[in-house]
């Protein structure tokens, strides 16, 4: 009898193959959405689980600058020694970006990433339970290695994941973890601070990152697709090499645009006769504004098709604010206005190596890009402190940071250039 029903079967195929054609077809789309969608669903969700990886290192580095005051009493040191420690958590960045990369081809992402999260924790356990400050100087190093090699390794996966498909959107949402990150930790941690003391800080932090940690090793899986670790021995070839570069330091000079506003402008308002208070309240506008609106610079590049002007527009109108704004008393306008367009560049811009990148070098790519990102952020607030010692006035700073902004247009053009001969670039800025 079944014998007899599948023959019947099999010759009602024969009888009318256009009918059943069509129905199968619909069953192949119908089963093929359901597969897209579920592979959409996934990745964002993936994105998520980086985000907040990420902040951990955000939250992690304003941990210090949250508790300055408390610090400084804690320990008897004043707030030079204090500014230093803030700057040590990017330090390895120099010595460990590159080398990360490689670390990451060798073991891959994810043992990587959790190895980055244990050293953020060994850092802050450190740091939490030392009364010695040359310890808190050793823990902040730890935590600082384990942070850059994390940061290089997450933005590689960020691309594994999205490359080609609405990655400006994806790289601008995954930046935003950062000023989330340290707004989180201006709420948080001077509360914890001054009820349980400094040790507490450092102990919430931990246990953020311990969090954070089992989030990734529970819920994190690479794309189908990715390239194993094993395989990943191909090197740069020249012109992809060159065009990291130019996006790295592309990258740098941008987020030194962006250091200068909340390094120098406090100082700058000061001058003006601000109290310190309203000024450093009235700049962290711009840095909560930005938390809503650069994501929406990667979206517009992903919708429009046309990353690079949103690139090129965002970074001109940028430096027009900057300039504005250290020679105008316009000044909540501007840092409105800062906070509203000066994150547009953000996504467009973190999306460039994985233009030019494929699979298998995205990790020692990144490695290269990062290399780049904090060799410039280590020299640019140092030319920005210069030129306003030089001038004796913090906006020298701001028109500083006008210039390196200016030169982030010149650079896409440069990196379009080479590109252009790269294999892998698929859509051209």
């Amino acid at each position: 009898m079944v014998f007899r029903l599948g023959e019947a079967n099999r010759d009602a195929k024969l009888a009318y193959p256009q009918r059943l054609t069509h129905a199968d077809a619909a069953v192949t789309a119908d089963a093929a959405i359901s597969i897209g969608s579920k592979a959409l669903r996934n990745r964002w969700s993936i994105l998520a689980v980086l985000f907040v990886v990420r902040l951990t290192m955000a939250f992690q580095f304003q941990s210090v600058a949250s508790v300055a005051p408390l610090l400084g009493r804690e320990f008897g040191v004043g707030l030079a020694d204090i500014g230093i420690l803030i700057g040590l958590y990017f330090t390895p960045g120099i010595a460990l970006a590159l080398p990360g990369g490689a670390i990451g081809q060798r073991f891959g992402d994810k043992k990587t990433v959790l190895a980055a999260l244990l050293l953020m924790l060994i850092g802050g356990l450190v740091m939490a339970l030392s009364p010695s400050w040359n310890v808190q100087i050793a823990g902040r190093l730890i935590a600082g290695g384990g942070a850059v090699l994390m940061n290089v390794l997450l933005t590689k996966m960020i691309a594994d994941w999205f490359a080609c498909k609405e990655i400006a959107t994806a790289m601008a949402i995954f930046v935003n973890s950062w000023p989330m990150g340290i707004a989180l930790s201006l709420l948080a941690l001077p509360l914890i601070g001054t009820t349980y003391g400094v040790s507490a800080v450092h102990l919430a932090v931990a246990a953020l990152i311990g969090l954070a940690t089992v989030l990734l090793a529970a819920a994190y899986q690479a794309p189908s697709n990715s390239v194993s670790a094993a395989v990943t021995s191909v090197r740069l070839d020249r012109s992809t090499l060159v065009a990291v570069v130019v996006a790295g330091l592309m990258w740098g000079l941008y987020n030194v645009g962006f250091a200068v506003i909340f390094s120098f402008g406090p100082s700058m308002l000061v001058e003006r006769g601000w109290s310190i208070g309203a000024a450093a309240g009235t700049i962290s506008v711009g840095l909560w504004l930005g938390i809503v609106f650069v994501p929406a610079g990667g979206f517009l590049a992903d919708r429009t098709g046309r990353p690079g002007a949103i690139l090129v527009a965002g970074c001109i109108v940028f430096a027009m604010l900057m300039l504005i704004l250290s020679h105008s008393d316009a000044v909540i306008l501007t840092i409105i206005g800062l906070g509203l367009l000066g994150g547009l560049p953000a996504g467009p811009m973190m999306s460039l190596p994985a233009r030019v990148l494929r699979p298998e070098t995205r990790a020692i790519g990144m490695g290269v890009f990062y290399t780049l990102f904090y060799a410039a952020m280590m020299v640019g607030p140092v030319v920005g402190g210069a030129c306003t010692k030089w001038t004796g006035s913090a906006s020298a700073a701001f028109d500083f940071g006008a210039v390196v902004l200016v030169a982030c247009p010149l650079l896409l053009f440069v990196f379009n250039r080479i590109a252009a001969t790269t294999p892998r670039l698929v859509e051209q800025f």
